[in-house]
């Protein structure tokens, strides 16, 4: 981290502090032309924003509401209205010929809402007319010999007058990259084997989405219209085969379908006045099922959820002068959840704690913000948002809570130099409920351990400092340190669920205290022409995360849980205690090419339930890819994915009663190696 501090600082003397394009007209606001990426040949506005110095992509969170729900992109300065239509989706259907210039927000600008974050980038869209439309097919040759095709459509329109449509078909099938072939071997507490086996897992899903678009002037201002219908259907098919004979068989299957409408309508009232209306609705339906085989064992699980989310918000803007705007904004939201789920055990019904319940969250938040520009190199933001939501729930479990928070923010931006800023922030984050932990997770049936929900839960709580310092050198390269403190109230991890007669049935999601979380994190945008390396970038970015709590079972220290093993791997390193990833490119314009080298570094996370300490680990990742374009309209790229045999494993450390008693029973460790594919995609552009 001090080499890289050392290259940054060094370079000022010999090089342009900040990269050599268009300005945005706001201090702190750096504008990209699309010269800027030509060499790079992007293909959309996905492979702009990913190349931008000094940012890092977030395509954002699944929480309830439109409040910090989207990531840090915006397009044409809002935010997309979408949450199934995940940002990254978006972007990439933006092709690049439609981009005038993206932006990139350092710190706030007037009239913009940074959405609580203190760097944004905006896809600033042409205004032209015209037809635009691609086609992009594409094969995935998996190790173990399937071969798995998708196909990609999409086209947009932009007419006089300043109406434009958009529509997408993707229709696909794409493997599960944490499921390999391997083995399992199951140690005694004395460390004798008392089983192994191998392992041989087949999984994957399809995406059936179609999505569409509208915008248009109306009433004086504007609107756009958004929907999105989706079919995400997944399988899991596990052998495991014990040596000496016997085995072990499970099937899981999930269908889900997601149906989303969104609008926006925004117009200025006055030349310093501005308002904008967003309503969006979405239905959500998943059906899980697990089916589990062992010598002498049966269990059959199934979860079936049902849920919709209806949401309005207003915001108002005022900018009083060019250096001072304030911001207020209102927003309702309900949420409806009914889910339903059956455990069977050898023929038999088990108990599930909450197993059926149907539950309703109705939530209200008021927001208001100011933004001053104190002088050239000064900025200063404030604001105050109050939630108030009220659960009731019915069926297994009776409740009715109203929850209320207020939420300050303050954030200062200092620029002491053109190449370099400083960004400070205080906050009080709550976190959502997530209606995941309200219900049972499936790993019950092949583990046997029971993780039940828990809708009687307070959210997460936690006062944030976050200080950052930006350096920019050798024209388009940045280095960015950050430093993050969590004080953490009412965390959230996992209590155990007691029945009659004081016998403990299952462990559930639940508040166990007081919490800290550390995070500090270095990332480094090198161009390396420089260094010898001609038309290239480095990009990386390294994160250290110390998290502390206090073991509601043993009264010890430990790290917080992981809230439910994400079935991304790519996720780990966004979780775990430690996370980072390396990227290399490198333009060769005179082959009408582009190739490089991703990876994504090894990381782990770990749960603590009642009997147990479940640990998952996954290998780094390693992505080669080359991407050739004959004619501008013909793009050709093949990517060598995971071809370094990427070990995903799960240790399971398994007590005799609870953890505190310290009677280690077994521990079971599977380890699979996924052996990678190979990706070959044609994209055939239309229009101009």
């Amino acid at each position: 981290m001090i080499s890289l501090l050392t290259i940054a600082v060094a370079a000022q003397a010999t090089a342009p502090a900040v990269a050599p394009v268009s300005a945005a007209g706001e201090r702190g606001v750096i504008g990209y032309p699309p010269s800027f990426f030509a060499d790079a040949s992007p293909t959309s506005a996905y492979d702009m924003v990913i190349r931008l110095p000094g940012f890092t992509f977030d395509k954002g969170a699944v929480v309830r509401g439109l409040a910090d729900a989207g990531g840090n992109v915006l397009i044409d300065g809002q935010p997309p209205v979408s949450k199934n239509d995940t940002l990254d989706e978006i972007l990439k259907r933006i092709p690049s010929g439609a981009v005038a210039r993206v932006e990139l927000i350092r710190g706030g600008a007037p009239g913009i809402d940074m959405q609580g974050k203190t760097v944004l980038a905006n896809v600033v869209r042409k205004t032209t007319g015209g037809f635009r439309a691609a086609v992009s097919p594409s094969t995935n040759f998996i190790y173990d010999g399937r071969v798995l095709n998708s196909v990609r459509a999409e086209a947009q329109w932009r007419w006089s007058g300043g109406r434009s449509a958009e529509l997408s078909q993707v229709y696909g099938k794409g493997p599960s990259e944490e499921l390999g072939d391997g083995n399992r071997v199951r140690h005694n507490a004395s460390g004798t084997v008392r089983l192994r086996s191998a392992v041989d897992v087949d999984a994957g899903g399809q995406k059936i989405w179609t999505t569409g678009a509208y915008e248009t002037p109306l009433a004086g201002g504007r609107a756009r219209f958004t929907g999105a219908y989706q079919l995400t259907p997944s399988y899991v098919e596990l052998y495991d085969r014990y040596v000496g004979g016997g085995r072990e068989y499970e099937y899981d299957r999930i269908d889900r379908r997601q149906i989303e409408l969104g609008g926006r309508f925004s117009r200025a009232l006055t030349p310093r006045l501005g308002v904008e209306a967003v309503a969006f609705q979405q239905f959500n339906k998943a059906k899980t099922t697990v089916h589990f085989e062992a010598p002498g064992l049966l269990r059959d699980f199934a979860l079936d959820r049902s849920g919709s989310e209806s949401v309005g918000r207003l915001t108002a803007k005022l900018r009083t002068s060019p250096r001072l705007t304030f911001e207020g904004s209102a927003e309702g939201a309900l949420n409806k959840l009914d889910s339903q789920t059956d455990l069977i055990v050898n023929g038999r019904a088990a108990v599930v704690p909450a197993a059926n319940v149907q539950l309703e969250e109705r939530r209200a938040e008021l927001t208001a913000s100011a933004t001053w520009q104190a002088g050239d190199g000064l900025s200063l933001e404030a604001g105050v948002r109050q939630e108030r939501s009220t659960v009731t729930s019915v069926g297994d479990v009776v409740l009715e809570k109203t929850l209320q928070f207020t939420k300050p923010r303050f954030a200062v931006t200092w620029i002491p130099d053109p190449g370099s800023q400083v960004r400070l922030r205080l906050e009080r984050e709550v976190g959502q409920l997530n209606f995941d932990d309200f219900v049972a997770a499936p790993s019950v049936a092949s583990t046997g351990t029971l993780t039940a929900g828990n809708p009687n839960l307070a959210p997460q709580q936690a006062s944030v400092a976050e200080a950052a310092y930006e350096r920019r050198f050798w024209g388009a390269g940045a280095l960015v340190l950050t430093a993050r403190h969590y004080a953490i109230a009412n965390v959230v991890d996992r209590i155990p669920v007691y029945g009659a007669g004081g016998a403990v049935l299952a462990d559930v999601p639940g508040n166990i205290g007081k919490g800290t979380k550390n995070e500090f994190q270095a990332s480094i945008s090198l161009p390396l022409d420089r260094l010898g390396v001609r038309a290239a970038q480095f990009r990386g970015q390294v994160t250290r995360r110390i998290t502390r709590v206090t073991d509601p079972l043993t009264g010890r220290g430990r790290e917080i849980s992981a809230p439910r093993f994400t079935q991304d791997t790519r996720e780990l390193s966004v979780l775990g205690p430690w996370g980072w990833d390396a990227h290399f490119t490198q333009d060769l314009p005179h082959w009408k090419s582009v190739w490089g080298v991703d990876v994504v570094g090894a990381a782990r996370e770990r749960a603590y339930r009642l009997g147990e300490i479940e640990t998952r680990k996954v290998g780094t990742e390693v992505l080669i890819f080359g991407e050739y374009k004959p004619r501008p309209d013909l793009t050709i790229r093949l990517e060598a994915q995971t071809m370094n045999q990427r070990h995903v494993k799960r240790i399971r450390e398994v007590y005799a009663g609870a953890r505190n008693l310290g009677v280690l029973d077994y521990t079971d460790v599977r380890d699979l190696e996924w052996g990678g594919s190979l990706l070959i995609r044609v994209r055939k552009s239309f229009g101009g």
